[in-house]
């Protein structure tokens, strides 16, 4: 059996990915408008109401924009931990009780062969969490939105085969941007966004003999460039003796564009 992902949108304009099987598929985060949304499955060539449910990581609006909407069109069961509900309250106005389902940090979920593993990240919401996918011998992490990994995050997304990983943005770029001084402090906090270089160190900490693909997510818009983050990325993760374009593949995500459905 497969699995296949697709990173839909990435960007502080909105957020969601794709992740299937042949039994189940999941939205992670809808941080786009419903219309939005439906857009983006028209160019994966999937169907929202195919959907198993969608997980959601946290609060903030670029990863919840069109929940609401879609969980009531398409009467979808939703997953998040308890903390995370309450936040949204009044956020993503009303879901059945029957479609509100609590997924609690640091637990696994499963549906047929498919295991979802939530795992903490360090950010300024009520209890961000990402996830683990497994599905037989493949093993696929989404984690993005953290001022910083942790040992205790490296130890449960390390040696998966594919990571779709926060390079948000370049320091440089964000201590000279027209951001007011605590904006900038908060990207920069432990509770912000891990910088291009810090994803690359824990990359090259986490990347095991099974990664083929790392997928440059949440990029911000006015503190970093594709081409920019990828560079710094792979010159980072050479100095750590990891060959990009050899050992592993760097591929880039869009704030509008998905990325191909690729099997991993």
């Amino acid at each position: 059996m497969t699995m296949h992902f697709s990173v839909l949108a990435s960007g502080s304009t909105g957020n969601a990915i794709f992740v299937e099987t042949d039994e189940h598929s999941f939205l992670v985060d809808a941080g786009l408008s419903g219309k939005a949304m439906e857009g983006l499955f028209s160019q994966i060539d999937r169907k929202i109401e195919d959907l198993s449910g969608i997980l959601v990581t946290h609060e903030h609006s670029d990863h919840i924009k069109g929940l609401g909407v879609l969980a009531r069109k398409y009467k979808l069961p939703v997953y998040a931990n308890e903390k995370t509900w309450n936040a949204m309250d009044g956020l993503v106005g009303k879901i059945d009780t029957e479609q509100k389902f609590t997924f609690d940090m640091e637990t696994a979920k499963h549906f047929g062969g498919m295991s979802i593993e939530s795992f903490g990240v360090s950010h300024d919401a009520a209890e961000p969490m990402f996830y683990v996918f497994h599905q037989g011998e493949k093993k696929l992490v989404l984690v993005t939105d953290t001022g910083y990994v942790s040992d205790r995050m490296k130890g449960i997304i390390s040696n998966a085969d594919a990571y779709v990983f926060e390079s948000n943005h370049d320091v440089g770029m964000l201590r000279m941007c027209r951001y007011p001084w605590n904006i900038k402090r908060r990207i920069l906090s432990d509770v912000g966004h891990v910088s291009n270089e810090d994803a690359a160190i824990a990359m090259s900490e986490v990347i095991g003999d099974r990664t083929k693909g790392i997928y440059l997510a949440h990029l911000s818009l006015d503190n970093n460039m594709k081409d920019l983050a990828r560079m710094s990325v792979t010159q980072t993760l050479e100095t750590q003796g990891i060959g990009v374009g050899e050992q592993i593949d760097l591929f880039d995500t869009d704030p509008k564009v998905p990325t191909p459905l690729v099997a991993i």
